[in-house]
């Protein structure tokens, strides 16, 4: 319990420093082109860290805490490598290639607009290779157990990126927050990076590479298709009211911001528990273990929900308070974070499922529940959007993450040890 109070303390101070880095960049140039542009150019970046970063750390950590020795240094060092190897060619090709396709995703946007989002994403296009080697080094240490130094260093960073934001951000304009964002996240990964000890030749040919690549597969294929959604969603919200899609970004933001606290204080910690658990064909207490985390997270969730429609309106006119933030601009935010109820209760609560689904060998299954349920979901979201703008966006986003969430959960009741076991690594 120490230690999740621990880590919880950790998340929500770096909740607190991404919000207020969110939060100065929306007070001092206001929601806008500018904003909409900053956001915007985050999606594609973000898209492939949902689809790769979440699976390396819902794979790795399994694989990596029943390795050992020689052999433990010579694979994390193989992933590190493979990751940023991989990483980087993928991103050359996305900067080269950016004029095509950037433009595409914001219909809405001015020339000017679809002008400024091509260099914002160029530039965070760089950071994206540092974030996913950072979620390499983050599954190293949680395959170890060691969680309170990888919870420290984002909020050291994150806090050196605030500091630095405000002071150039007045002086530079919008491109000097995306070049804060990834020198940030290269600060971290280098503190991260000791985890590995002195470099070893990684082993290509140990079988580790081949269970993850068969476990990470199906996450790649079936994600790298629901994940789409925040691409869905800046292309619609850039046809919203200016602004508005910077507004719609930083609600799903702060319960995003929330859910990592969740997944970090309470999720993380678990999956080591539970691929334990699954190893020694330990299903009762898998359950229980499971069962457990997912009741405190509906509970934290629920109320902390209940807390924000007391409260909620009167603190986002505390903490926006700007003369760059209309009245008409917190009235739709605070519209949008009520109707976004779903992705806060029913995303926290997913980390746990699918954590489950991971630990015990299952890829598969959650990856089939999403697919399914975003290819029902997507008329019904272009719908909702079409005849109630961006209120009607975020209702359709709780629509699909609580059916998918209670699908997840469903499935996971009917489970039976005798018919799939995790293979042993």
């Amino acid at each position: 319990m120490k230690s999740i109070l621990s880590l919880g303390s950790l998340a929500l101070v770096n909740v607190i420093l991404l919000f207020l880095i969110h939060w100065f960049i929306l007070v001092t140039i206001g929601p806008g082109e500018e904003t909409d542009a900053f956001f915007a150019g985050m999606a594609v970046p973000q898209l492939i860290l949902a689809i790769l970063s979440a699976s390396l750390m819902q794979i790795l950590v399994p694989l990596l805490a029943v390795q050992e020795g020689e052999d433990f240094h010579r694979n994390t060092w193989g992933f590190f490598v493979f990751v940023g190897g991989g990483l980087s060619v993928l991103a050359l090709i996305l900067y080269l290639l950016g004029p095509f396709w950037v433009p595409f995703f914001v219909p809405g946007f001015s020339a000017a607009g679809k002008e400024l989002m091509l260099d914002l994403t160029r530039i965070q296009l760089i950071g994206m290779i540092f974030t996913a080697l950072s979620s390499v080094l983050w599954a190293v240490y949680h395959s170890r157990k060691y969680f309170l130094w990888v919870a420290f260093v984002p909020v050291f960073t994150n806090a050196a990126g605030l500091g630095l934001l405000i002071w150039a951000l007045p002086r530079y304009g919008i491109r000097s927050a995306a070049w804060v964002s990834v020198l940030a996240v290269v600060l971290q990964t280098l503190l991260l990076l000791p985890v590995l000890g002195i470099y070893r030749k990684p082993n290509w040919k140990s079988n580790i590479y081949r269970e993850a690549w068969i476990q990470i597969k199906p996450l790649l294929l079936g994600t790298s298709y629901y994940k789409t959604d925040s691409l869905i969603d800046r292309f619609l919200s850039s046809m919203g009211p200016v602004g508005g899609l910077s507004l719609f970004y930083l609600g799903q933001q702060v319960y995003g911001a929330v859910n990592q606290v969740i997944n970090k204080s309470i999720v993380a910690p678990m999956v080591p528990l539970l691929a334990e658990h699954a190893n020694n064909g330990n299903w009762s207490e898998f359950r229980r273990t499971y069962r457990e985390r997912l009741f405190w997270i509906i509970g934290i969730t629920g109320g902390g929900y209940l807390l924000f429609l007391l409260f909620g309106n009167s603190l986002l006119r505390l903490v926006l308070v700007s003369r760059e933030v209309s009245e008409q601009d917190l009235s739709l935010l605070w519209w949008i974070m009520i109707s976004l109820v779903g992705a806060f209760i029913g995303g926290a609560a997913g980390q746990i499922t699918s954590a489950a689904f991971y630990t015990k060998g299952d890829t598969e299954t959650p990856t089939k529940l999403g697919v399914w349920t975003y290819t029902f979901y997507i008329p019904i979201k272009i719908l909702f959007f079409w005849k109630y703008s961006l209120i009607g966006l975020a209702v359709s986003t709780t629509l699909f993450v609580t059916v998918n969430c209670l699908l997840q959960i469903y499935v996971l009741g009917k489970f039976s040890p005798e018919r799939r076991r995790m293979s042993p690594t």
